[in-house]
């Protein structure tokens, strides 16, 4: 990585004069460092800056790029990029790449290369363009953004795509060490929009739900994971008059299902519905098929996306991963997320995990973790198996509940719900 010295800027995007907010600095696109990278490069950004350096170079450039942050790409996939024909680069001040020749292969132009999140096991590589990331064409109205999201993820790319096309879409970035106090960067910044996973949603309603109050947020999104009426409900109280939408995105099928109706899950009329331009929603043993126009390279017709999708009255609710979501009791078949939304749905629950455990007689038996809201009448182990019980059958309520202190999150705002 090197500074870009040429005499006559290159052309810059429609949004090069939003506003950016990076650690704490204000500043534009058009201030950030220009990169000089070999092609095709594996990007790993050490900061934001960087990151939207890189991203705003692909724009104006359309140099083949993958772009991570250096914690979630390990010396085997450094080592499996190379052989794909990549140059490695580090990208922060002083950092030069790591001696990787570029041209072990031709570039594609215009090609960007996402990293999955890694839940079905190992990243794997899914091509795209920045025409199929930017989902979002219609004139906005004027908004500051908040990106919470790691580098280079599906969810970071739709973020910050709508803040390098547009005029007027301003971005508040996250880094690392400021997700426990964000509400306090982005009220002091006017943010009144925010993209994250529910985890991170409930992660501010638990440590600082009167700091999150004051944030003047009218576009409240979440995805990423599964999202449940609760998490619903909880947001909606704190911001009243905010419009609150759902996502279902994956670097796979791109953005695909946006629900802003307040209610989880999205409804039944809309399955095997087909329009010109839009993705195709259906479901096949249960596992939620995707066809759609934002799909990654390689991807079109139908894709099974692995994911487990119940029809409940007149809605389709997706509860996890298929490999994870169904637990074997004794013969009987019990979903994780629908446990997990009986726990959350407690007054004094911030945040479950449900899984199965391996049990002499029954096979497995369910187990879970809880976080507290932090009130003085937090509930105990006993008090969450006997408010399981009032509404699960016997086999599906838990055996075991640990209580945890914190919400746990990983780098991709996640915690394996």
């Amino acid at each position: 990585m090197s500074v870009e010295t040429a005499s006559q800027a290159p052309a810059q995007p429609a949004g090069a004069d939003n506003r950016i907010v990076v650690d704490g600095a204000v500043s534009t696109w058009r201030d950030l460092p220009e990169l000089t990278l070999p092609e095709p490069v594996a990007a790993l950004a050490h900061s934001a800056r960087y990151a939207l350096a890189a991203a705003r170079h692909h724009a104006v450039h359309g140099t083949e790029l993958l772009l991570s942050t250096a914690s979630r790409v390990d010396a085997v996939m450094r080592e499996e990029l190379r052989a794909a024909g990549f140059a490695v680069n580090e990208l922060g001040p002083g950092t030069a790449g790591d001696g990787a020749t570029p041209g072990v292969r031709a570039a594609e132009p215009g090609r960007l290369w996402l990293l999955t999140s890694g839940s079905t096991g190992r990243p794997k590589r899914v091509g795209h363009t920045l025409e199929s990331l930017t989902t979002v064409r219609g004139q906005q109205p004027a908004r500051t953004w908040l990106c919470p999201y790691a580098p280079g993820t599906y969810a970071w790319w739709q973020v910050v795509t709508l803040s390098l096309t547009q005029p007027g879409q301003h971005l508040v970035v996250v880094e690392p060490d400021q997700l426990d106090d964000w509400p306090a960067l982005a009220a002091e910044h006017g943010v009144d929009a925010a993209s994250g996973t529910p985890t991170f949603w409930r992660r501010a309603l638990h440590r600082d739900p009167a700091g999150l109050a004051r944030v003047p947020l009218r576009q409240l999104t979440l995805g990423g994971e599964p999202v449940d009426q609760t998490i619903l409900d909880r947001l909606r109280e704190v911001f009243p008059t905010a419009r609150i939408s759902w996502i279902y995105a994956s670097s796979e099928v791109g953005a695909a299902i946006v629900v802003h109706d307040g209610r989880a899950g999205f409804p039944v009329q809309w399955l095997d519905r087909a329009a010109p331009g839009r993705p195709t929603i259906g479901v096949r043993d249960g596992e939620l098929v995707i066809t759609s126009p934002y799909h990654g390279a390689g991807l079109d017709g139908p894709v099974r996306t692995g994911d487990r999708a119940q029809l409940v009255d007149d809605r389709v609710l997706i509860t996890g991963r298929l490999d994870a979501d169904e637990i074997n009791v004794g013969g009987s078949k019990v979903s994780a997320g629908v446990v997990r939304d009986v726990l959350t749905a407690h007054p004094q629950v911030a945040w479950a995990r449900v899984t199965g455990r391996r049990a002499p007689l029954l096979g497995h038996m369910v187990v879970a973790e809880v976080v507290p809201t932090g009130s003085a009448t937090a509930p105990d182990e006993a008090t969450l198996v006997r408010w399981c019980a009032d509404q699960l059958p016997e086999y599906a309520v838990p055996r075991r509940i640990r209580v945890l202190t914190e919400i746990p999150v990983k780098e991709t705002l996640k915690s394996d719900v």
